[in-house]
């Protein structure tokens, strides 16, 4: 493989973006390799959002370098965009054009030709299960429908880079297992996927490699099974006291497992033998009124890093 086929598609350093005297992205090093699912993992004003715009050449950079596909989006932002696919986090499909008309329409956009559009059209609705609703209006279409429609208008330029913003926001289970599904099928393919999402099992499922932002900085960076080993512990018990005030009993608690957190209705136990710290619970005569002993998630990690705080 050459040099050319090696480097990185997304590559960025010291990344920044301010709006006025705030700033949103605080010097950010990104490097998104080909081929490989990415994630950006993050609570609300963590600077996700205006990394994604940044990336998808629709807001400039306030400084740092940022290089798509080898080339500076304040130079060729047209001729990297005519690169990449976009599904953003609200879909924004034409209601009153059939499911067709919505990527024939959009094709066009990227002066594919019509014969080609409509053909691609068609592989595109077989990809996403949705041939059979082709002539069909896409207002009274299910959520689940729409959204995987949105994912094929994004895949109609052929795209090398798809960006996706909070892909199954809204889906019930069965939805967003499909939707994951078919992600899964296009990063088979070789595309590239980005995506953000608030679904720490989505960032499980989908990405290879992921970053934790907070404050506009990333705080941790990895493979999810690299983040939870270090930053967790294997295992997580999850005790119930029957009080009103959990943290009553955390004294009680110390020295049982690396750390404890206390909750409103319940205490963490992360150990990295779950068995051996509930046993341990008991023999200094605790009596929880319910126990559960679990692996370690992203979401833990996530928590840990950012904190339980609501941001609005």
């Amino acid at each position: 493989m050459t040099e050319r086929d090696t480097r990185p598609l997304i590559h960025a350093r010291g990344l920044v973006k301010r709006f006025g005297g705030f700033t949103a992205v605080a010097g950010i090093d990104v490097d998104v390799q080909p081929g490989e699912a990415f994630g950006f993992l993050g609570p609300n004003g963590a600077g996700k959002s205006s990394t994604m715009r940044m990336v998808g050449c629709v807001s400039p950079p306030s400084d740092g370098t940022l290089r798509i596909l080898g080339m500076d989006p304040g130079r060729d932002g047209p001729a990297i965009r005519a690169r990449l696919g976009v599904c953003p986090q609200l879909d924004n499909l034409d209601q009153e054009l059939t499911v067709r008309e919505n990527l024939v329409t959009y094709a066009r956009y990227f002066r594919i030709p019509r014969a080609v559009a409509r053909r691609r059209a068609d592989e595109l609705l077989d990809f996403v299960q949705l041939r059979e609703r082709a002539d069909s209006k896409v207002e009274p279409l299910s959520g689940g429908m729409k959204r995987r429609l949105t994912i094929a208008r994004a895949l109609v330029n052929e795209p090398e880079i798809v960006l996706l913003d909070e892909p199954t926001t809204g889906l019930d289970p069965q939805a967003r297992h499909l939707v994951w599904e078919r992600l899964f099928r296009l990063k088979q393919r070789g595309v590239t996927l980005v995506l953000t999402t608030h679904y720490m099992d989505e960032a499980e499922q989908l990405c290879d490699r992921l970053v934790v932002m907070d404050g506009g900085r990333i705080v941790a960076e990895g493979s999810p099974r690299d983040l939870i080993g270090r930053y967790c512990t294997r295992e997580v018990v999850e005790l119930r006291f029957p009080t009103d005030d959990q943290a009553d009993f955390a004294g009680k608690l110390a020295g049982v497992a690396d750390r404890t957190e206390v909750l409103p209705d319940r205490i963490l136990v992360y150990a990295d033998d779950g068995d051996a710290a509930l046993s341990e619970v008991h023999a200094r005569g605790l009596d929880p009124a319910s126990t559960l002993i679990r692996r370690s998630t992203l979401e833990d990690v996530f928590l840990h890093l950012t904190g339980r705080t609501l941001v609005d």
